[in-house]
């Protein structure tokens, strides 16, 4: 140690590797002598770079993980990388058309190579990105959620529910994003609050008797219109209900209906029913057997069932009938309305609710376990204000969507006969039908993302095979990871862990908050306000910045980060140094045989 301060570059990566080399990651499944501790990663997306939500994330991982081995535990992390089916094949989408390709182009199994292709070159990054920020994973078991054991967990439990009845194929109202032509679940879809209007149509009774004013903040989707409802206790409608009207425009004959599912304060109380383009819409078109009419296609343009409006965008759509419903005299007014507004999480099109064959988990009797065991704690949440949220959630959970349009990720394992059409669905992949045809073709979509990560504490340790790493370390000790996949990933694990393990996937969960700025803003490009980790460890060394991210990680609390503070954690990293090397200058002729009391077995981390 004859340098005047500390360069983390000399001594990090030389360390890392150390440590590597002589395993002291690994944890070991037959031993015996050891109480256990295990912790699965939040898989990175295989597209992802470190940001410093996952620095975060880690660093915290890193701490709980490094303890226990230090006091003598048999310490698990399971490393890995998630798939993101839909971000991934965008990302492949973008650089096979640098060569004018499209997927169509290409097929669907040559995509699939391009997608492997892609992930062999690319996949390990962020992996790497982790290593350099220190993280001690048992990378030797690293897993990835499209490897040949994931894939047939996931397999399995898709036919097992199944079989059970708790998975199923419905006609449903679903989030459809027309850029990504995919199916998304609620939470896939971020909601925002933007400014726009309230249309005030006139729909006239088919006797000539007068009309009844809708208000609308869809007028384009009026086009598909099979009803118009009211409150029944509505008074100014009672002598109404069941009259004939006249759709504008369209000049089709709909009913006056009463459903109590109206609001009698919005707008005139009186509101038009597109069961085609609006779940609630179409759940009260099941209640009162009304039509069904898309007008809308899988690409947010006006179909064949829009009348003169077909081939127009459905913005256009709605631009070019608002003239035509003031010419012909039908609009009474436009005011402004602010509407939340739905759009894609990855691409950020606003959605379109839309009529579509999909495949759905029923999660009602699943989720009334998942709640239990928080409920009696075999699960803890921590802070524990997040249990309210979670119970919330979970007590009005609806049927999971889980097919998605696209071609990367677990194919769905359902083959259908084109002679007697019955379906099959099997772990196996399937060459005919069970009345002798050949004639069968396999289900085209795949499973959304979040199917396969919910299996993830105990398909990444071997099941469904019996292994003795699941024996050892399922349950997890605990999961650390962000507040905003409460939804997406944690509850989902904690219904599937005891669904298919008996138990739940992890005795504690520990939900982490946001790292923002130095004024407490959320990071983003266009404030041009992001701290980059990979900056900051280049500046500083990993040390100093985890040292800084760790000491403002007050449970419960933001964390509020900038260069300056992280920079004055080197100074802290350097003073340890310092003390460290005056302490060695100072005991370089000491020999510990030599001293006079019982020499202590000491551990490597001692």
């Amino acid at each position: 140690m004859q340098d005047k301060g500390y360069d983390p570059k000399d001594i990090e990566q030389k360390w890392y590797d150390v440590w590597q080399k002589a395993g002291y990651f690994h944890a070991q499944e037959d031993d015996n002598k050891k109480p256990c501790y295990s912790i699965v990663i939040p898989p990175p997306n295989v597209t992802g770079v470190l940001h410093m939500g996952h620095a975060l994330n880690n660093t915290l991982q890193d701490i709980m993980i490094r303890y226990k081995r230090m006091d003598g535990f048999n310490a698990l992390w399971m490393p890995g990388t998630d798939h993101a089916g839909i971000a991934t094949q965008n990302v492949v989408e973008k650089d096979i058309a640098k060569r004018g390709l499209t997927r169509d182009d290409l097929g669907r199994e040559a995509f699939i190579d391009e997608v492997w292709k892609w992930r062999e070159k690319h996949g390990n990054l962020i992996i790497n990105q982790l290593k350099r920020l220190g993280a001690s994973c048992d990378w030797d078991r690293t897993r990835f959620t499209m490897d040949e054991g994931l894939s047939r967990a996931v397999r399995r439990v898709f036919v097992d529910l199944y079989r059970e009845g708790l998975i199923y194929q419905s006609n449903y109202i679903v989030n459809w994003c027309p850029r990504c032509h995919s199916a998304l679940s609620d939470l896939e879809v971020e909601h925002e609050e933007e400014n726009s209007f309230l249309w005030h149509i006139r729909y006239p009774f088919a006797d000539g008797s007068g009309e009844v004013v809708v208000a609308t903040t869809r007028p384009e989707t009026m086009l598909g219109d099979t009803a118009v409802a009211v409150n029944p206790s509505d008074e100014r409608y009672t002598s109404l209900i069941g009259k004939e009207i006249i759709l504008p425009i369209m000049n089709r004959k709909i009913p006056l209906v009463a459903d109590y599912m109206v609001s009698s304060d919005f707008g005139t109380g009186a509101v038009k029913i597109t069961p085609a383009h609006d779940l609630n819409d179409f759940e009260l078109s099941l209640r009162h057997n009304l039509d069904v009419i898309v007008v809308i296609d899988d690409s947010g343009a006006m179909n064949e069932n829009a009348g003169a409006y077909k081939g127009l965008d459905r913005f256009e759509c709605r631009k070019k009938l608002e003239e035509d419903l003031a010419a012909q005299g039908y609009l009474v007014e436009k005011t402004p309305y602010k509407v939340p507004v739905g759009k894609c999480y990855r691409c950020k099109t606003i959605i379109e609710p839309y009529l579509s064959k999909q495949w759905f988990v029923r999660t009602k009797s699943l989720a009334e376990k998942a709640i239990e065991a928080v409920e009696t704690e075999k699960t803890k949440i921590f802070p524990e204000q997040w249990k309210k949220t979670y119970f919330e959630w979970m007590n009005n959970i609806r049927d999971w969507c889980i097919s998605r349009q696209i071609w990367w990720g677990h194919r769905i394992p359902a083959w259908f006969c084109d002679d007697c059409g019955e379906i099959t669905v099997n772990e196996e992949d399937v060459k005919q039908c069970k009345c002798g045809s050949a004639n069968i073709r396999q289900e085209t979509d795949v499973l959304d993302t979040w199917f396969s990560s919910a299996l993830w504490p105990f398909s990444t340790m071997g099941w469904p095979d019996n292994t003795p790493l699941l024996k050892k370390f399922y349950p997890t000790s605990v999961l650390i990871t962000g507040f905003d996949i409460l939804f997406f990933w944690v509850a989902r694990m904690m219904m599937m862990g005891i669904k298919f393990m008996g138990d739940v996937p992890f005795k504690d969960v520990y939900l982490h908050a946001l790292v923002r700025d130095e004024q407490g803003q959320k990071m983003s490009k266009s404030k041009g306000n992001i701290v980059d980790p990979l900056i900051e460890m280049d500046k500083y060394g990993a040390d100093a910045f985890r040292f800084a991210l760790t000491a403002f990680a007050a449970m419960g609390r933001d964390i509020k980060i900038s260069d300056k503070r992280i920079q004055g954690y080197r100074f802290f990293i350097n003073k340890i140094w310092n003390a460290a090397k005056f302490t060695l200058m100072n005991i370089k002729d000491f020999d510990p045989d030599t001293v006079a009391y019982e020499k202590l077995e000491l551990s490597f981390a001692d």
